[in-house]
């Protein structure tokens, strides 16, 4: 069963969401759930090591067993950018806002990268979530500071850049993953697209998620590619992202919290490899089962 919805959210745009699977069964958000391309995007998104079809593939393999409420939120927010609003709450609210317009009283929560960390902001404003995974994005002393100057220096080259040079740094150029030199990259998307995420981490600056744990009682897992680490050049501000590494100090302290961990290993396993459906798939949807399934 599958039921398709135009929602509005607060600032007038219409996003297209999903429901999937049996009535009866938990109901897990997926605000990851991209939609699938085909031709050249797709092949290039292939060489990348991204899947084409990674909506649809979460939404497979997890439907048979859950309901699934999926949309692309990223997306949405590139073609809809929030430059001023993108805060923490901000996201939050819309998150409660589709659960609502959908009909979904309790829902699970599965988020990547930043709409991982939104996903743990959610969790602190309402009692409405079942459980919570969070994927490449550590819960406990994550890289909120790096994060807000990547973010910070990605806005000024976005003000900085030409229309012109998009075509020489654009994905869709023959140049494996391998070749590409990441201190070069020049970046070419509107400024109200990056804005939109240095607001987000502006509103997280003094947020301390070391402090927080003890209200969350819920269900929870965390997890990343063990060669989770971004070492970003000049031109994004000389700093170090370590996902995976931050998530290994850590383990202890977040399972006494209650925290599930789990560190995909493998020298290939970076933050987009451990994102797609036939990594993750096989990690939540077994830990889902076990705690919605009973």
């Amino acid at each position: 069963m599958s039921q398709i919805k135009l929602v509005t959210l607060s600032d007038g745009s219409t996003l297209e969401v999903g429901l999937a699977g049996k009535p009866s069964r938990p109901i897990i958000m997926l605000p990851i759930a991209k939609k699938s391309v085909t031709d050249q995007e797709a092949e290039s998104l292939k060489m990348w090591g991204v899947d084409p079809d990674l909506g649809q593939h979460f939404v497979e393999g997890l439907s048979d067993l859950f309901q699934v409420l999926h949309f692309d939120y990223e997306g949405h927010r590139f073609q809809h950018p929030q430059p001023d609003h993108l805060t923490a709450e901000y996201i939050a609210n819309d998150f409660l806002h589709i659960a609502d317009e959908m009909g979904v009283d309790t829902f699970s929560y599965y988020g990547y990268s930043w709409l991982a960390l939104a996903g743990l902001q959610l969790a602190l404003r309402t009692n409405q979530l079942e459980s919570l995974i969070m994927g490449g994005f550590p819960p406990y002393e994550g890289p909120y500071q790096e994060m807000l100057t990547v973010t910070a220096k990605t806005h000024e080259q976005a003000l900085q850049s030409s229309p012109s040079s998009s075509a020489q740094n654009s994905h869709q150029d023959a140049v494996s993953p391998e070749e590409y030199d990441w201190d070069q990259v020049q970046v070419t998307l509107d400024p109200a697209q990056t804005k939109q995420f240095l607001t987000l981490y502006q509103s997280l600056s003094d947020f301390d998620d070391t402090s927080v744990h003890g209200d969350l009682s819920l269900p929870k897992l965390a997890f990343a590619g063990e060669a989770d680490r971004i070492v970003y050049g000049e031109n994004f501000g000389r700093v170090t992202v370590d996902i995976a590494g931050a998530l290994r100090k850590n383990e202890p302290t977040l399972r006494q919290f209650g925290w599930d961990v789990v560190i995909i290993p493998g020298n290939v396993m970076d933050h987009t490899k451990a994102m797609q459906p036939e990594t993750v798939l096989p990690v939540i949807k077994p830990w889902l089962a076990a705690n919605l399934l009973k």
